[in-house]
């Protein structure tokens, strides 16, 4: 509590302040001409993007797949318990479901380590328990699998061979890349061979003319944004996760991310398979050009309402020029504060209950500064914003975001917590947060943020440890609460281990059954990330 009502360090401090006294508000603003200093060097954006997939033996997917898929979003299994077997994994959660281990799959044996050393050289055919260890485990420490077996491939070619040859053994596999997925996508459930995609990290070529940037898959996205902030352009997409993830592993996801509400997912123009119908090899993306007017302003609200009206208001006035709109409320605020060191609250005079982040680019800084003083003044003055704190130089942008990208780190420290990604209706997206709170009473801290321009709630409940009463309190009901709102109950995570048995929440029987039968065309043997994104009763059958 120290921490959060102390003073803001100096950086902090020296953000253009938004008194809550309504009557100076106007006068406040246009006294400080200078009240928002833009950053040309900040790049976070999203746009559109082209992925190119290797199959086992399959042609490549036609446009009218990925656009049909396009719209197939996703569904949960539940936290995966360490068993000494390997024959089946059981899930937790108001009804267990045990998932058998497929008697068709094959083994590994000596024959197949010989066939890939020649293939992709021994120091690329990873073994080592220790190494094998990490990338068994998932981001979260949830799901585990048991795996002998990581391969390292270094282009298109080498992984084809592999996934040749695996299809002719029958050896299922599982693409990883940062392994930094939340719903158990990336890593083994038995005992699958890993793809590991990080050497495949080239930039194959950059177009300044048309911003057409063609990268392989394992090219960090961090890297990707360095790399074109350098060339005067900006990813089209941004992640907390940013630092470890990889762009095949963001494409193959469908990843929203913090620009979407400018720029969009990546869902227009690439189908997004979580390693179920293909592997990424490389992506072709649209990046657009940097622009050199950046403002970003961390507000409060003391409603959820406020914060609807806000961003109905920022759409209307701020327009072309809005990029991100992000919420969360008083107990992420709280976690963040209390979890990460180098993290300070901007407005440490009150406690709020909700915050707001609000960014916006464009190319005309007196225009864009014209647009923002106007929408702060009359959100001031409508009583939509309580306070509220301008940044004025680049680092004050970077200590904003990193309260809003801090959230997942300040919850894993906090102990165990079980997350969920949900596209609801704006007007509807807290009511469940709230609902969740009266379910559970003090058993857990339940946290709500997340994208409050598209609709996208990300709804943690923030536990000691994991607790199979808390988790029968959460599901079903979290499902069937969306479900009714005809919400999708993965936004963009995706559905991995986690929600494969729970596709039929958001998707017809009709819909599910369509993609299993593509699934079972593309890759007949089933062996690509297998036990994933569609339920294995179709799949077996």
């Amino acid at each position: 509590m120290e921490k959060r009502m102390a003073a803001a360090t100096a950086s902090a401090s020296a953000s253009y302040r938004l008194l809550n006294q309504k009557k100076h508000t106007s006068k406040r603003f246009l006294d400080h001409r200078r009240l928002v200093t833009n950053f040309g060097e900040l790049h976070r954006s999203s746009s559109s993007s082209r992925g190119f997939m290797h199959h086992c033996g399959t042609a490549p997917l036609q446009s009218f797949l990925s656009r049909f898929l396009w719209a197939l979003q996703k569904s949960s299994l539940n936290h995966i318990q360490n068993l000494p077997g390997i024959q089946h994994r059981t899930f937790g959660s108001a009804t267990s479901t045990i998932i058998q281990r497929n008697p068709l799959f094959s083994t590994i044996n000596h024959d197949d380590i010989i066939y890939f050393e020649n293939k992709l050289g021994l120091k690329n055919v990873i073994q080592d328990e220790e190494e094998l260890q990490t990338a068994n485990t998932d981001w979260m420490h949830k799901y585990k699998g048991s795996s002998k077996l990581m391969l390292l491939p270094e282009n298109t070619d080498q992984l084809s061979q592999i996934l040749k040859y695996c299809n002719s053994r029958c050896l299922a596999v599982v693409p990883q890349g940062g392994n930094t997925g939340l719903v158990g996508g990336s890593v083994p459930v038995f005992d699958e061979v890993i793809i590991n995609t990080r050497r495949m990290n080239n930039i194959i070529s950059f177009d300044e003319v048309s911003g057409v940037l063609v990268c392989e898959a394992g090219c960090i996205l961090e890297n990707l944004i360095s790399f074109l902030d350098k060339q005067g352009f900006i990813m089209p997409l941004d992640l907390g996760a940013k630092g470890s993830c990889q762009i095949g592993g963001n494409v193959s996801t469908n990843a929203g991310g913090l620009r979407l509400i400018r720029y969009g997912s990546l869902h227009g123009t690439v189908l997004g398979s979580e390693g179920s119908l293909g592997i990424i090899t490389k992506v072709s993306i649209l990046t657009p050009p940097k622009l050199s007017s950046v403002n970003i302003a961390f507000l409060a609200c003391q409603d959820y309402i406020s914060c609807q009206k806000l961003v109905f208001q920022a759409k209307r006035k701020l327009g072309e020029i809005l990029s991100a709109f992000e919420f969360l409320d008083a107990q992420a605020m709280n976690l963040v504060l209390d979890h990460l060191d180098s993290v300070r609250n901007p407005l440490p005079s009150s406690i709020y209950n909700f915050y707001v982040l609000i960014e916006t680019t464009g190319s005309n800084e007196c225009n864009d500064k014209e647009k923002v003083e106007g929408f702060l003044v009359d959100a001031m003055e409508s009583g939509l914003v309580s306070d509220g704190a301008i940044a004025q130089d680049l680092n004050q942008a970077s200590s904003f975001w990193q309260i809003r990208e801090g959230i997942p780190e300040a919850l894993q420290k906090a102990g165990a917590v079980y997350k969920y990604d949900l596209s609801i209706p704006v007007e509807k997206m807290y009511d469940l947060v709230e609902e969740m709170r009266i379910r559970l009473g003090g058993k857990a801290n339940v946290v709500g943020y997340g994208h409050l321009g598209d609709g996208n709630l990300h709804l943690n409940v923030s536990a000691p440890q994991y607790d199979d009463a808390i988790l029968a309190e959460i599901e079903p009901f979290v499902y069937e609460w969306t479900s009714k709102q005809h919400g999708s109950i993965s936004a963009e995570h995706g559905l991995g281990l986690m929600k494969a048995e729970k596709i039929y929440y958001s998707k017809s029987t009709a819909t599910v059954e369509l993609m299993a039968s593509m699934k079972k065309m593309l890759d007949p043997n089933g062996i690509l990330n297998p036990y994933k994104v569609i339920p294995q009763s179709l799949l077996l059958s």
